[in-house]
Parts: structure tokens; C-alpha cells; sequence
């Protein structure tokens, strides 16, 4: 119930985590893998990349006040009519954070634009998917489909990314 990043690369998952920064992990996805790799048939791996246990860190830094942290996350289960019991469990996962004991210096969204670089420069065209949900959703569609050069992502950092659209970064 945080936000997550997918990836379905042509990399296996242990070349996937070896280009990595420190403190971003990548764990299989098998939820996604099936609808991601139709998106993206080249793909052999696809898998969550988090920071501790989810990916909200990438796209937003942390405010100091856990309130305030939360308070985005809290108004989009009570719009989606979350159970408390599954709010509970989502806000422990997100405060446990990261295990990393510092974001990188310049931050999470300029070290994962830096793995997405690198990435595409190594593996070739490679799908993302940032989703936020409550639940397993049926995957994208081949038509919602985006496509971003590797050079857009340098610029914009995390905005080359919409939630629930998959994007091709190439």
C-alpha cells in the first residue's frame, strides 16, 4: 500500500542488483511478472526495486515528522476505502524505512535516475511501472504503454515516471 516501482528487464536478477546503489534492493514481483512481461517480452526479470520496504523514498524524500510523512499516504486509503487492519499494516512497513542508515547525497530520485541510465546503456530498453495500490491490480495495458530515452530520465529525474502508466525507457 506504499508506492512500488516494478522493473522487467532483459537482465537476470542478479545482474539487476549488481548495478544497484547501496540501499536499493530488487526482489521478484511474480504478481507482475506475467502482465509485464506481455508488456515487455524481452524481459527476463521482473521484480520490485525498494528502499527498506517499499519504493516511496524514490519519488518523495521523508519529512521528519512521521505525521506529516504519513498524511498523503493515510488520504489515499481513506479515498480507496482501505480496511484499518490493512492501513495498520501499510504504515508499519513504511515506517520501517530504509535499513540504509543515510540517503545517498543527492538523494533517492537522483540515484535511481542514475540506475535507469546506467541500465538502459547496459540492457537495452527496459519497462518501469510505479503503482500505488491496495490491492493485486489486473496489469497495464499494452496501449497505456509510454516510451522515455534514457536522456529524458537524466533530466527530469523522477518526473519521466506517471503512476499506473507503464513507461519503455530506452
Amino acid at each position: 500500500m506504499c508506492f512500488f516501482l516494478y522493473i522487467a528487464s532483459p537482465l537476470t536478477l542478479s545482474e539487476v542488483r549488481s548495478m544497484l546503489p547501496p540501499g536499493l534492493n530488487a526482489d521478484l514481483a511474480p504478481s507482475h511478472r506475467e502482465s509485464l512481461h506481455r508488456l515487455h517480452p524481452p524481459a527476463r526479470t521482473v521484480a520490485k526495486l525498494l528502499v527498506g520496504a517499499c519504493s516511496c523514498d524514490l519519488f518523495r524524500p521523508r519529512r521528519s515528522d512521521p505525521t506529516d510523512d504519513e498524511r498523503e499516504l493515510r488520504s489515499r486509503y481513506s479515498r480507496a476505502r482501505v480496511p484499518r487492519t490493512q492501513v495498520i499494516e501499510a504504515l508499519e512497513r513504511h515506517r520501517r524505512g530504509s535499513a540504509f542508515p543515510a540517503s545517498p547525497s543527492r538523494g533517492w530520485s537522483e540515484a535511481l535516475a542514475g540506475f535507469v541510465v546506467e541500465h538502459a546503456r547496459n540492457a537495452g530498453p527496459t519497462l518501469y511501472l510505479l503503482e500505488f495500490a491496495h490491492q493485486e491490480t489486473e496489469g497495464p495495458r499494452a496501449e497505456s504503454v509510454l516510451g522515455c530515452s534514457a536522456a529524458d530520465v537524466r533530466r527530469h529525474h523522477a518526473r519521466w515516471l506517471i503512476e499506473g502508466k507503464p513507461t519503455l525507457v530506452s
